[in-house]
């Protein structure tokens, strides 16, 4: 049934296909197709624009039409649908202009059995247990999250420590990110919307030695004042020559 109200508007003349949109939609209503950000369905967007200061190009706006009305069952049911498939339809799948399945939520339940590399069987197993893995791609509902020991990564830890698979990421779920080039303020809210939603068991925060590195353990911490929330915390700190140099619990 439609009815007049406020919805979001996307002028794809403006759109560059970034997709930092379909992130910032709690309801998945926006998706990547044919490189322009679309509302897949007038029933998922609830018009409250919190996707418009995510888009760099000033591309959406909130307009007053008729419109089919917004459905808190069906956004339930496609945000479940995303999480138990890994994708939607062919039709509407969201991907970011650089081809980066952002949506595409995926569990490897044999993780760390049989996933070698080329070299055979001298190479270890991945412990990687789902996809994504970069901070602002990760949704804050999705289910590998659901009670999860989570290791937030500095992204360059994962070059530098040479054992991150069998020392660190077994048995976690992991977010990954660069305090010093990402947008700091979107990462404390992410992390707030996780420990909100997820349950977390427990936080390891890895981060380098270098100054730049520094920020992320904070931005943890921010994320869990602003859910109102404590979990245990343990902070990592590794070379530039990928040692270990400290290890503390807060």
């Amino acid at each position: 049934m439609k009815t007049l109200r406020k919805i979001i508007e996307i002028n794809e003349d403006l759109c560059d296909g970034c997709g930092q949109c379909v992130v910032a939609c709690a309801e998945g209503a926006i998706a990547i197709i044919d490189g322009k950000a679309k509302v897949i369905s007038e029933n998922l967007c609830d018009g409250l624009g919190a996707c418009m200061g995510e888009c760099p190009t000033g591309a959406l706006k909130i307009v007053e039409r008729e419109a089919e009305e917004f459905d808190e069952e069906a956004v339930e049911k496609h945000l479940e649908n995303l999480q138990q498939t890994g994708s939607e339809t062919n039709e509407t799948q969201p991907e970011l202009a650089c081809g980066c399945p952002s949506r595409q939520v995926q569990i490897f339940e044999d993780s760390g059995q049989g996933a070698r590399s080329v070299q055979g069987d001298q190479s270890p197993d991945s412990a990687l247990s789902h996809w994504p893995v970069q901070i602002r791609l990760v949704p804050a509902n999705a289910k590998f999250l659901k009670g999860a020991d989570l290791l937030v990564l500095a992204d360059c830890v994962a070059v530098a420590y040479p054992d991150l698979h069998r020392d660190l990421l077994q048995g976690k779920a992991v977010m990954m990110g660069c305090p010093k080039f990402d947008d700091i303020d979107s990462y404390t809210e992410k992390f707030a919307d996780v420990f909100k939603q997820a349950g977390i068991r427990s936080v390891t925060t890895v981060t380098m030695e270098v100054p730049c590195c520094s920020g992320l353990p904070q931005v943890v911490r921010k994320g869990m004042e602003a859910a109102d929330t404590q979990v245990p915390h343990k902070q990592i700190v590794i070379s530039t020559k990928g040692k270990i140099l400290k290890e503390t619990a807060a």
